[in-house]
């Protein structure tokens, strides 16, 4: 079962459904720095919220060739730069400022400044030689309060953080073949517009900031929290009068990295049966949850297993906690 609703339907459904049950439970399997925001909302709702993050982001040595792409990019070598999270943001801004930095410093070999005031002119310095378009509120918030001079660039937003949002923009709307457009990303994230603008003939290089790799306790976490779960519940599967806890997801790895935790967990409970042992813990399936999913990628990878979905295409809490509320109904 699945449905998919703008943010205005979402919220208007949350507004006339906003009685959600008390039993209510809810598995956010945000990375740790981006899951306070979404679990403060939904507690403050009073559902029952369970952060077991599904990724931990890990950053990866910058190579000569992510060197290379952004002396290209500052040399206006790009139609526009892409920038798909606050992590990859903040990971950019930090090189950007490194070359700039270095620039300064050769542009002003008899300067006999401090090095706080070299740096402060560097800041002040710094001018974006092509659109910045920024995925999301959070990744425009690194752009914008950051130490530079406002006057120097303007940071874009899509309408809507996805596909259809991004291709809308005039900026991206208007690239076309041969034109070249930089992208600051995560290793294995979401690939925004690439195949659409690959066939238009507009050539797409990304550097990636950062990998996301599955948290070492993430499934003594999950094992943890199951126990507590059936325990609470009688050992009973999840019913009309225990809804079904919901998970979370915002990336198919985040999603693979759930699957491959649950089949975990249920294999080691099969075992003990088999063994003819008591099992702690009974063999929960993915179909024993339902799921608020981000874009369509990441549903099609939930919709291809028969699970129960909810697809949002953003990740504000609003918008959550009216899928969760919508699902409700």
């Amino acid at each position: 079962m699945s449905s998919t609703l703008n943010h205005a339907q979402l919220i208007a459904n949350s507004q006339s459904n906003n009685e959600s049950s008390p039993t209510q439970v809810v598995i956010n399997t945000r990375p740790v720095e981006r899951a306070a925001a979404l679990t403060d909302h939904l507690q403050a709702a009073g559902l029952t919220v369970v952060e077991i993050p599904m990724l931990t982001l890990q950053s990866r040595p910058t190579t000569e060739q992510d060197m290379m792409l952004m002396r290209q990019w500052l040399a206006g070598d790009y139609k526009a730069l892409v920038i798909v999270s606050p992590t990859a943001a903040a990971s950019g801004l930090a090189v950007w400022q490194a070359l700039e930095d270095k620039r300064q410093a050769q542009n002003h070999d008899d300067d006999n400044d401090s090095n706080n005031e070299r740096k402060d002119i560097a800041i002040n310095a710094l001018q974006a030689p092509s659109y910045l378009i920024a995925v999301g509120e959070a990744t425009a918030s690194v752009l914008n309060n950051a130490k530079i001079e406002a006057s120097n660039y303007q940071v874009l937003q899509p309408h809507i953080a996805n596909n259809e949002g991004m291709l809308a923009m005039p900026e991206i709307e208007r690239l076309q073949a041969g034109d070249k457009l930089l992208v600051w990303r995560g290793l294995g994230g979401r690939r925004l517009l690439v195949d659409t603008l690959l066939a238009r003939g507009v050539h797409i290089d990304s550097i990636a900031w950062y990998e996301r790799i599955m948290p070492v306790d993430a499934l003594a976490q999950y094992e943890q929290w199951l126990q507590g779960f059936l325990a609470r519940n009688g050992m009973q599967d999840t019913s009309a009068s225990q809804p079904k806890p919901i998970v979370v997801v915002s990336s198919g790895t985040a999603f693979e990295h759930w699957e491959s935790i649950v089949r975990a967990v249920a294999e080691k409970a099969l075992k003990q049966h088999t063994a003819r042992e008591n099992p702690a813990i009974l063999p929960y399936k993915l179909s024993d949850f339902s799921y608020v999913v981000l874009g369509e990628r990441l549903a099609n990878m939930v919709a291809e297993q028969q699970l129960s979905y909810w697809r949002v295409e953003d990740l504000a809490p609003e918008t959550i906690l009216a899928a969760i509320h919508a699902k409700a109904c």
